[in-house]
């Protein structure tokens, strides 16, 4: 009899933890998981070695803003950036600016001070020229530390079916929690 009441026993706490572990692999995949930030392109905002908690399920109920960060995908790689032009705009860098659409975009809020914004150039990519016409189903996106990023200056507009979250809240280092502006 001891040994059905043990055998039940193991049976019941596989079970539970199958179970446990069926539901952290959803919450990950589908609902949250955790990131860390392996590069220096979004300093000051975001430093290296930050880990932040991502929202998968946003980007399933709402569209991303211009100036939010936003998680994707870029040739399988996950990328955090800021969300700089919208489908169909035009975006142009001169004089050290991003312009849209012919207006100067005001940065002031998430790069403080002066910033050089210059297009870029990667072998591994075709060359973007400017202006460039973002594509209907597409968003630009660039990182903070303009001149360590490797943006959309450089690869292009993303597809937003790349889009994996808008917004994160910062994890560690524990002096520094809360939602990334």
């Amino acid at each position: 009899m001891d040994k059905v009441i043990k055998a039940k026993n193991i049976m019941d706490t596989i079970k539970d933890l199958l179970i446990v572990i069926l539901v952290a692999v959803l919450i990950t995949q589908f609902i949250a998981t955790r990131t860390r930030v392996p590069s220096g392109s979004m300093e000051p905002t975001i430093k290296i070695g930050d880990n932040l908690i991502i929202s998968r399920i946003s980007s399933y109920y709402r569209e991303p803003e211009r100036g939010e960060v936003v998680i994707f995908y870029q040739d399988k790689e996950r990328m955090v950036k800021r969300l700089i032009g919208m489908p169909g705009e035009i975006v142009d860098l001169r004089d050290g600016y991003v312009y849209i659409n012919g207006n100067r975009l005001d940065e002031e809020a998430y790069l403080g001070g002066e910033v050089m914004t210059v297009p870029l150039y990667d072998p591994r990519y075709e060359r973007i020229d400017f202006p460039y016409i973002i594509p209907e189903d597409s968003y630009f996106f660039m990182g903070d530390n303009r001149g360590h990023s490797l943006d959309s200056r450089v690869f292009g507009a993303v597809k937003k079916d790349k889009v994996i979250a808008i917004g994160a809240y910062r994890i560690y280092p524990f002096d520094q929690l809360g939602t990334i502006q």
